[in-house]
């Protein structure tokens, strides 16, 4: 059995296009990696013949084949809460709690977002032949925050090229250990993985690529700082290894050099929150822009640490990051 068989004539103005790129253009409701797959399976033909995924086609050439119905990924559907920040038929935004795994993997194969995903949208569209959930970007474990979701393949390419064209507005809030002097920075080293460590990322690998965050003081304490980041690269633990190369881990990042928050509280987890997050819609094109509330575990640390805070440092609090701020 299959799923929408398809003949296409080529006009003049496709003559020289490769095969993969003529049809994502016919079928954009498809990424290109999986038609290729499909002419590479002899699925689809150029009159009547198996072609390559690169042959250059030319006008009057009868391009034929059928996308085979969607496979299942054979991961279980859980009623998992999500707190849903936007949606609509081609997107999904939530807003992720610490502590949840994104995907399944060994040691998680269940309870993960995509479980979640799986439950609450039953009719998720194929993407790359497949019924799963598109998920854009990720976030570490204990990370908060902002996360988009493709609900169909159209979706998931169209927000994949904002990222890769580094057009999407990522904005975190991170609680470090230490007080910073400056107000404001760069920190443009790249990161690779870890020479020996194989489940870190380095500022020192071998085979580094190119990092770049952007960050600014958001409040200052006695023995740590509240700093946003904004990424303009999407590395691995990128905002994580950068802040340890400042000399300055995130609060509660023991994988990375981040201890207890010092005088009046301890960090329950990586205090690491994806913030705002600015894009543009994948079918619309209008610009939308997502927040999510600092949570309850970081925002009281940020009371119990304004406490301690000097009272030059006590004067600028940001009511935008946390609403209630305790009197002196």
């Amino acid at each position: 059995m299959v799923q929408d068989p398809f003949r296409f004539t080529v006009v003049p103005s496709g003559a020289g296009l490769r095969l993969d790129q003529y049809l994502a253009e016919q079928l954009p409701e498809h990424s290109r990696a999986y038609l290729a797959g499909l002419i590479r399976a002899g699925e689809i033909t150029v009159n009547g013949r198996s072609a390559k995924p690169g042959q250059r086609i030319r006008p009057g050439d009868t391009v034929s084949g059928a996308i085979p119905p969607p496979r299942p990924v054979g991961i279980e559907p859980e009623a998992i809460s999500l707190a849903i920040l936007y949606e609509d038929e081609d997107l999904l935004v939530i807003d992720k709690p610490a502590g949840l795994v994104v995907h399944p993997a060994p040691g998680h194969p269940s309870g993960t977002l995509v479980n979640a995903l799986l439950h609450h949208c039953p009719d998720l569209g194929p993407i790359g032949g497949d019924l799963r959930p598109g998920i854009v970007h990720r976030l570490d474990k204990d990370t908060s925050g902002v996360l988009l979701v493709a609900k169909n393949a159209k979706a998931l390419t169209h927000l994949a090229d904002q990222f890769k064209a580094r057009a999407v507005d990522k904005t975190y809030l991170a609680l470090v250990q230490g007080r910073l002097r400056e107000t404001s920075g760069r920190v443009d080293l790249p990161i690779g993985r870890h020479p020996v460590d194989r489940k870190k990322m380095s500022t020192r690998s071998r085979r580094a690529r190119e990092a770049l965050s952007l960050w600014r003081m958001r409040e200052r304490y006695r023995s740590a700082c509240l700093i946003e980041v904004k990424l303009m690269t999407g590395r691995t633990h990128q905002i994580r290894v950068h802040c340890t190369a400042m000399g300055h881990p995130i609060l509660g990042d023991r994988v990375y050099g981040g201890g207890s928050s010092g005088p009046g509280g301890t960090a329950p987890r990586q205090m690491l929150h994806s913030w705002r997050l600015g894009i543009r819609h994948p079918l619309r094109e209008v610009p939308l822009s997502f927040e999510a509330p600092v949570p309850d575990d970081m925002g009281a640390l940020i009371d119990i640490l304004r406490l301690t805070a000097l009272p030059e440092d006590r004067a600028v609090f940001s009511s935008e990051v946390r609403q209630l701020t305790p009197s002196p």
